[in-house]
C-alpha cells in the first residue's frame, strides 16, 4: 500500500478568511505556533551559553565542543527534512508537541553527563528531535494563510526564533555563573510547562475545526504518489535548489555568530559571561525587526520575490561582520552595534527561504521543501561549529570570521542566481 497525495487544482480566490471565526483561529494558531517553536530554543541554544564554562570546568576542548554543535546541526538537518515529508500529512499540533517534550528530556540527561560521549549522544539525539518543531508550523503557517501574505504572517512567525534564543541565552548566561548544569534543568522545566499551554491553544487545519479550507480547492479522484509529488513540486524546482544552497551559507553565518559569540566575546574580546550572552541576544533581537521588515519589503516592493530581499540583505551583513571582524580597537559599543547590524541583515534571508520555498512548492509540499532547506542549513554546522572550532584551536579567531565573511560570499552568489524566481507555485 503506497502513500498518496491528492492531486489538487489550482487555488482560486479565496473567501474563507473574511469570517470573524476564521480570522479568530488565524491569530490563535499563529500566537500559540509561535510559542510552541520558542520553547524549542530554550532546549537547543542552552549549550552556547554554557559552553564557556564546561570548557573550563571539565577541560573540554573547543574542537569537541564544536563536535557536539555539529553532531547536533547534521541530524537535525536531515530530521527537518524527513519530517517535512511526514509533517505535510500528520495532525500538527500532536507533532509538534511530541518532540518538545523528547527534546526537554534530552536537556536534562545532557545536564547530568560529564563525558564527552555522553554529551554528543545526548544532543545528537535533541537535535533528531528538534527536526520535529519547524515542519508543523510551516504546515500550519501555508494552510492558514494565503500565498500574497504568506511573507508578511511567516516573519511574524519567525519571532518565536529570537524570542526562545534571547530567552535560553540571557536566562543561561545567569545560571552558568552559578552551575553550567542548570542551562539544561531549568529550560527543560519551563518547556515542559510550556507544552501544557501549546497543547491546550494549538490545533491543527481549518478542516479539522469545521471550517472550510483556505482556498477550497477541487480535488480530483486521482492519487499521486508521495515520491513523485516530490519529484514535480521540490526536487525539479531549480529555485528551490538555489535557495537551499544558500541557506547553507546564511546558516553558517547565523549560527557561527550564535554558537561561538558568547565564547568569543569572552576571550577575545574580554567581555563578562553574562555581557557576552547578552550580547549575543542583541544580535538575536536585531534580528527579529530584520525578519519583520524582510517580510514586508518582499511583499510591499517585490511582489513576494523573496529572493531579491534576500541579497540586499546578505550583502549588508556581509559588510557588516567585516567591519566587526577588521575595524581594530573597538569599543565594547562598537562591538555590540556591528553585531547588531549583522544579525538585523542576516535574519532577514533565514526568514525568507523558508517562505520562499513553501510559497513555490505549494501547500501540497510545504514542509518538505522548508525541509530542504533545513538539511543544507544545518550541513553547515559541519563548517561553523567543528570546522570553526578546529580553526580557532590552530589559528586563531581572526580565521573564524575569515571563515563567516567568505560565508556571506557565497549566501550572495546564490541569491544573485535565485533573482528570477517567481513568487509562488500557484497558478
Amino acid at each position: 500500500m503506497s502513500l498518496t497525495l491528492p492531486l489538487v487544482d489550482p487555488p482560486a480566490a479565496a473567501d474563507a478568511e473574511a469570517s470573524d471565526e476564521f480570522r479568530y483561529w488565524q491569530r490563535r494558531i499563529l500566537i500559540s505556533s509561535i510559542v510552541g517553536y520558542a520553547l524549542y530554543y530554550l532546549v537547543r541554544k542552552n549549550l552556547s551559553a554554557a559552553m564557556p564554562v564546561i570548557e573550563e570546568d571539565l577541560g573540554i576542548s573547543k574542537t569537541d565542543l564544536g563536535g557536539f554543535l555539529t553532531a547536533h546541526g547534521l541530524l537535525y538537518g536531515v530530521s527537518k527534512f524527513a519530517n517535512g515529508v511526514v509533517g505535510d500529512r500528520v495532525n500538527a499540533r500532536w507533532f509538534l508537541l511530541t518532540g518538545l517534550v523528547i527534546c526537554a528530556g534530552c536537556s536534562v540527561l545532557f545536564g547530568f553527563s560529564s563525558s564527552v560521549l555522553a554529551f554528543g549522544t545526548f544532543w545528537a539525539i535533541n537535535g533528531w528531535f528538534q527536526g520535529m518543531g519547524f515542519p508543523p508550523c510551516a504546515r500550519l503557517m501555508t494552510h492558514w494563510f494565503s500565498p500574497a501574505q504568506l511573507a508578511t504572517k511567516m516573519s511574524i512567525w519567525n519571532v518565536s526564533h529570537t524570542i526562545g534564543t534571547i530567552a535560553a541565552l540571557v536566562l543561561c548566561g545567569y545560571l552558568a555563573e552559578i552551575d553550567w548544569r542548570l542551562c539544561f534543568f531549568v529550560p527543560a522545566g519551563i518547556v515542559l510547562v510550556g507544552a501544557v499551554y501549546v497543547a491546550v491553544r494549538l490545533r491543527d487545519t481549518p478542516e479539522s475545526l469545521g471550517l472550510p479550507p483556505l482556498e477550497a480547492p477541487a480535488v480530483s479522484k486521482q492519487r499521486e504518489p508521495v515520491a513523485e509529488s516530490l519529484r514535480r513540486l521540490v526536487f525539479s524546482n531549480r529555485s528551490i535548489w538555489l535557495f537551499s544552497f544558500a541557506n547553507f551559507f546564511v546558516y553558517a553565518v547565523r549560527y557561527g555568530i550564535l554558537d561561538w559569540g558568547p565564547t568569543f566575546l569572552k576571550q577575545a574580546r574580554g567581555f563578562e559571561l553574562t555581557s557576552a550572552s547578552w550580547t549575543t541576544a542583541a544580535f538575536e533581537l536585531a534580528g527579529m525587526f530584520g525578519m519583520l521588515t524582510s517580510g514586508w519589503i518582499t511583499d510591499r516592493f517585490f511582489g513576494g520575490r523573496g529572493s531579491r530581499t534576500c541579497l540586499f540583505y546578505m550583502i549588508l551583513c556581509t559588510l557588516a561582520l567585516l567591519a566587526f571582524w577588521l575595524i581594530p580597537m573597538q569599543s565594547g559599543a562598537t562591538s555590540v552595534a556591528l553585531l547588531c547590524i549583522a544579525g538585523f541583515f542576516v535574519y532577514g534571508p533565514q526568514c525568507l527561504v523558508g517562505i520562499s520555498v513553501a510559497n513555490l512548492a505549494t501547500r501540497q509540499a510545504a514542509a518538505a521543501a522548508v525541509g530542504l532547506t533545513g538539511l543544507f542549513g544545518y550541513l553547515s554546522t559541519v563548517l561553523s561549529g567543528w570546522g570553526v572550532g578546529w580553526l580557532v584551536k590552530n589559528y586563531g579567531w581572526d580565521a573564524g570570521f575569515m571563515t563567516f565573511a567568505l560565508c556571506g560570499v557565497g549566501g550572495i552568489f546564490f541569491f544573485l542566481l535565485a533573482w528570477p524566481a517567481k513568487a509562488h507555485g500557484y497558478k
